[in-house]
Order: structure tokens, then C-alpha cells, then sequence
């Protein structure tokens, strides 16, 4: 379906782009993601594009922007794109930057880093099966120069899909939840101890990799097998030719991977955690709670309370929570697509306010009507009018994880004694104050963790 800007609607829709190229800064177009670094909104807003369900922002192909890619073109003399390394015969994911200057271009940075950390034996908490998932190798970077400016790309391992698309609508077995989770904890740790805040953990950022087999298709094995490409005219609004800055054709995301109920323990432990776009070391930079990218459901309060104040390692412990009781259940513990009024008033409703709610932040919760002092009004405010009552932290576990798992028995249920262990640990994870959230290590710790959770690793 095609729609004009002015018919856009946000759409459900968790395709995931094949593991070919994807541009370095889509993340905008998450659902709740505000004020991103790279804006959604063209330099040059007279030039819009007819709507195209499931891709990229097809304004954001301009000078500065992304660059037009399209199937069959090579890339450094080297990547046909599907992406396929004809020199080494093997896919590969291409991250195409951006070409602003005013970004900084981290990434490639850090994924070194921590690649060379993989390989450290001195390195904290290294364990082979630590080290495999925190990152995905960076093969090759190289710039490539199109008609939007010179744009920085970057080679990674491909991967199948995302824990999010794969999970919607359906529930992993629990043995291979317990182990998805025990994984995802054990990367956050590995990515820690080398001093780095992820910044977006959420699990559209958590892919599954390819099986080794995959390398063996042929580019017309894979077509075979997959089909061909779905593409999609590109036409101006305005109905005037297109310029070279822009693909003729857009094309659709394929998804490779399993549905959730497919999945099996050798599946978990083939997890990745991507996109280090939004990632950060606190000791070297400082990372404002107002520049925080991460969409609104994930994002840590004090992110919301405090937008001029840094973050640092606590938030990602918060958004470690929220993508653990995702994978555990069906239903997000705070819903996605709201405003961030509505999702502080969730968080309350789960968590309660009167333990370790922040007296600074029940008043900036409380102020009554247009109150000055608050910069732009960007912080939170207490919803006025009807609204849903989010249930409590105990009642929401039942609602939306141990009930769609008691209907769904093929999955698995958690019994009254695991339930406690997991509600302890969500309880020392999602925490008002950062400083009172538990570290890593002691995720790794809880009892949760060491008696469910780490043994379905081994």
C-alpha cells in the first residue's frame, strides 16, 4: 500500500531488513523514538515521496543523508548486494552510514573495540561463551561516495532476523526463554566490562545468527529459496522525475528467520546484540538524558526526569529488564506507541511511586497545568482525563506472561517458585533510581539467573 505523507499512519509492522544493506541511522523510525540525532524531517521538506509501507524514510535521501542503493550494485568492488562478498564467497551485512559531518561515527569504533576484547584472554568476564554474542564482528569499513556525500560503511556477520519480529504473536518454548535471556545478559556484561553502555537495548536489536549452511547458497540458490526481491516504484508526490540522489525502487524487508515456537537451545546460543549506534563509554563522553535515543518504552526515567543530567550504565540495566520480560512473555510491560506522559504513568501503575520515587520527580510529575520552570516542557506530567490502569508488577506478570504461557502449553509455564525468583530480579532491574538498580554482575547473579536462567547454557 502506498500512502502521501499526510496519510501516513504508523503500522504494526516488525519486518526486518535482509541481511544485506541497512542504513546506519533507520533507528529513527522506531515507534516512541524522539528528538534522534539524525531527524526525520528532510533538509529540504518540499521534496516528498509517496509512502512506502516497511521501508526507510525516502526523504532522508538528500545530500547528508542516506545513500541509494539498489539489488546488483557492487560496493568497494567487492559486495554485490544481496550482499555477498565475491571475493571470500560469503554474505555479509553492510552498514551504510549517513554522510552528515555533524554525526559522530562511533560505531566502528566500538565494534573494533570490543572485537579486540573478544579475542583478549585477559579480558573481564571473558568466556568463550560470553565473548561469542556480545558483538557482531566488524569484517571490513571502507567510504563509498554517492551523490548525498561520502558515506562510511561497515562489513558485519549477517544474521537471520530479530528476537521482536520473531516473538510477535507468539511465544519462545521456556527452556530456550530462560537461555535467550541468560544470553542477552551474559552480552550486556561482556559489553560493560570493556566500559561501554549499549544505549538501545531493546529486541529489535537482538538478531539470531545465520546457520553455517547459509554460505553455501548461491545468489540464485538464495532467490530460489527466498524468492525474489519485492520491490516497489519510488514516485515524488509532486509526480516530477526523480533525482539521482534517490532509488528508483525501494525494497521490501525479507525476513529469514524462525517464529519464536521454532526456536531451540542451539538457536539461543547463536544471539547477537547489535546496533552500537547509540553506544557510549561513560569515563570518555557524556551522554544526556536528553539525547537518548532508545524508543520511549524502553528508556529509563531518569532519561525522562532528568534530560540534562548523563546516564550511564543503570539505563541499560532498565532496558535490559523490559527486553527480559519480552522475551519471557507476549505483551510488553509498557506499551510502545505512546507518549511519554502515558509511559511514566505505566511505569508507576507497575512499579508504584511511594518506595523509590524521587521526590524531584513526583514534583515535576505533579505540577499542575502550564507551570514554568520546565524547559520546553519536555518532561513528564501526570496524564489528565480517563486513561488504563496499568496492573501491578505481581497481577501484570500473571496477566501478560503466565496466562498467554497456560493457554499456550506447548510453551511452557513458569511455576510459583521461578515466578518469585523472576519478580525479584524484575523488581531489583526496574528501579526509579538509577543508583539503586542492580549492576550486571549481579543480574548475573540473582537466583533466577543461576538456578533458570545460565543452566540451559551449558
Amino acid at each position: 500500500m502506498i500512502r502521501t505523507r499526510g496519510e501516513r499512519k504508523r503500522l504494526a509492522s516488525f519486518k526486518f531488513r535482509p541481511p544485506c544493506v541497512y542504513a546506519a541511522s533507520r533507528r529513527v523510525a522506531s515507534i516512541g523514538c524522539s528528538r534522534p540525532r539524525f531527524s526525520t524531517m528532510s533538509l529540504n521538506p518540499s521534496i516528498e515521496y509517496h509512502w512506502i509501507d516497511g521501508v526507510e524514510h525516502l526523504e532522508l535521501y538528500e545530500p547528508g543523508g542516506y545513500h541509494p542503493v539498489i539489488i546488483d550494485d557492487l560496493l568497494h568492488n567487492r559486495y554485490r548486494i544481496l550482499a555477498r562478498d565475491e571475493t571470500v564467497e560469503r554474505y555479509v551485512a553492510i552498514k551504510v552510514g549517513i554522510s552528515s559531518r555533524s554525526l559522530p561515527r562511533r560505531e566502528p569504533e566500538i565494534l573494533r573495540a570490543l572485537n579486540s576484547s573478544k579475542l583478549s584472554p585477559q579480558a573481564p568476564r571473558a568466556t568463550p561463551d560470553t565473548n561469542t554474542c556480545a558483538a557482531p564482528s566488524m569484517l571490513d569499513v571502507f567510504d563509498i561516495c554517492g551523490p548525498n556525500g561520502t558515506h562510511t560503511c561497515y562489513t558485519l556477520t549477517p544474521a537471520q532476523g530479530s528476537l521482536r519480529e520473531a516473538s510477535f504473536s507468539r511465544l519462545f518454548p521456556i527452556q530456550v526463554a530462560r537461555a535467550l535471556a541468560a544470553k542477552l545478559v551474559t552480552a550486556v556484561a561482556f559489553v560493560h566490562s570493556c566500559g561501554f553502555v549499549h544505549g538501545d537495548l531493546h529486541l529489535r536489536n537482538v538478531l539470531v545468527r545465520l546457520p553455517s549452511t547459509f554460505d553455501e547458497l548461491s545468489v540464485q540458490d538464495f532467490r530460489k529459496k527466498f524468492g525474489e526481491p519485492e520491490t516497489v516504484p519510488i514516485a515524488r508526490v509532486d509526480g516530477k522525475p526523480l533525482t539521482p540522489n534517490v532509488p528508483v525502487q525501494a525494497v521490501i524487508p525479507l525476513y529469514l528467520g524462525k517464529k519464536a515456537q521454532e526456536f531451540t537451545l542451539a538457536d539461543a546460543h547463536g544471539l547477537i546484540l547489535s546496533d552500537f549506534g547509540e553506544a557510549f563509554s561513560p569515563a570518555t563522553e557524556q551522554r544526556l538524558g536528553r539525547d537518548c535515543n532508545i524508543p520511549l518504552a524502553k528508556r529509563a526515567p531518569e532519561a525522562l526526569f532528568e534530560p540534562n543530567e548523563p546516564v550511564s550504565y543503570p539505563s541499560d540495566i532498565w532496558s535490559l529488564g523490559t527486553a527480559i520480560w519480552e522475551i519471557l512473555g507476549m505483551k510488553f510491560i509498557f506499551t510502545e506507541a505512546e507518549t511519554q506522559d502515558e509511559i511514566v504513568a505505566q511505569q508507576i501503575d507497575v512499579l508504584g511511586s511511594h518506595s523509590n520515587f524521587p521526590e524531584s520527580w513526583r514534583k515535576q510529575w505533579e505540577r499542575p497545568g502550564e507551570e514554568e520552570g520546565y524547559a520546553d516542557d519536555m518532561m513528564p506530567r501526570r496524564p489528565t482525563g480517563d486513561r488504563e490502569t496499568w496492573p501491578r508488577l505481581e497481577n501484570a506478570f500473571e496477566e501478560f506472561v503466565r496466562k498467554y504461557r497456560r493457554k499456550r502449553e506447548a510453551a511452557g509455564t513458569f511455576e510459583e517458585e521461578e515466578t518469585r525468583a523472576i519478580l525479584e530480579l524484575m523488581r531489583g532491574m526496574l528501579r526509579f533510581r538509577p543508583e539503586e538498580r542492580l549492576t550486571v554482575d549481579e543480574v548475573l547473579g540473582s537466583e533466577w539467573m543461576v538456578n533458570w536462567a545460565l543452566p540451559q547454557l551449558e
